[in-house]
């Protein structure tokens, strides 16, 4: 079975022009250099991409795009949203634009229990693609234990999950309680102990700016070399704690800024760093290049 959620799949920043519309060509073009230089996907609509500050149209053309760019095999959109029917119909949408997976979160916004998390995820799958989960607790307040896990997988409903807990031991106790399902790495600095527990993937936000340091990182580690993979992941773990922190997407955007990327404003409510903050982010990420 071709896996297309394996790897490192890096869940985009979404470049803004002046009057912050999407810059579609902008984002075509960092699509296309994140595969060049080493990754194996882009996850499009997810946080960093400002998904829940699109329109309707805006969101299903940031899809098309990063299809165009780097093929559908290689895009897993996030069709996280308010209800389950309208997470079904991103999750068409993804289908029908040529994708080969999605990303899917509990419902937005409720705390939803075992049974309405169930049903949700049986809505979305009606769309035909696999699903992989999105465990973030920290966010939704939703928590996708490995025993509801076991539940989703032994019903086929999803084929993976990204786990943002940032609890590493879960690796294991999911491996016990539902074998075959993927382990994918969810937070950024937590990916060498996930790696080495046998997650199958990385769905990475600081690839978006340090990308040839993220990719020697998780080629060292998927490989267990550790030798080379620690001491890579030390330098580079003063930026990568960042993607666990409330103001994330601000500090992988202007990261990416002091790349001479394009990483850019974001939407409100998400305003600028502190100049303190920034400063620090800048400082990281100098560091590491």
């Amino acid at each position: 079975m071709i896996r297309p959620w394996h790897g490192i799949m890096v869940a985009t920043a979404l470049p803004f022009t002046g009057d912050l519309t999407v810059d579609h060509d902008a984002y075509a073009a960092h699509c296309r250099r994140l595969v060049d230089e080493g990754c194996d996907g882009v996850v499009p609509n997810g946080s960093l991409g400002e998904y829940q500050t699109l329109t309707p149209d805006e969101r299903a053309r940031v899809v098309r795009t990063a299809v165009e760019a780097v093929g559908g095999d290689r895009v897993m959109p996030g069709v996280a949203a308010y209800g389950s029917r309208e997470a079904l119909t991103w999750a068409e949408q993804a289908r029908d634009a040529g994708c080969a997976s999605v990303m899917l979160l509990p419902p937005n916004a409720y705390r939803a229990g075992e049974d309405a998390v169930l049903e949700h995820y049986r809505t979305v799958s009606k769309a035909g693609l696999p699903i992989v989960a999105y465990n973030n607790p920290i966010d939704t307040k939703v928590d996708l234990t490995p025993a509801l896990l076991a539940k989703l997988f032994g019903e086929g409903l999803i084929v993976a999950v990204k786990e943002f807990s940032g609890d590493v031991r879960r690796a294991y106790e999911i491996q016990e309680v539902a074998p075959g399902l993927d382990v994918l790495v969810g937070s950024d600095d937590v990916v060498v102990e996930l790696l080495t527990a046998g997650a199958k993937g990385w769905v990475a936000g600081f690839p978006n700016s340090v990308t040839r340091q993220c990719v020697e990182l998780y080629r060292a580690a998927e490989a267990g070399d550790l030798r080379t993979a620690v001491p890579l992941y030390r330098d580079l773990h003063p930026l990568l704690r960042w993607d666990a922190r409330v103001e994330f997407v601000q500090a992988i955007k202007l990261s990416m800024d002091v790349a001479g990327l394009n990483g850019g404003a974001c939407r409100p409510p998400r305003l600028p760093l502190p100049p303190a903050t920034a400063a620090g982010i800048r400082a990281a990420t100098e560091k590491v290049m």
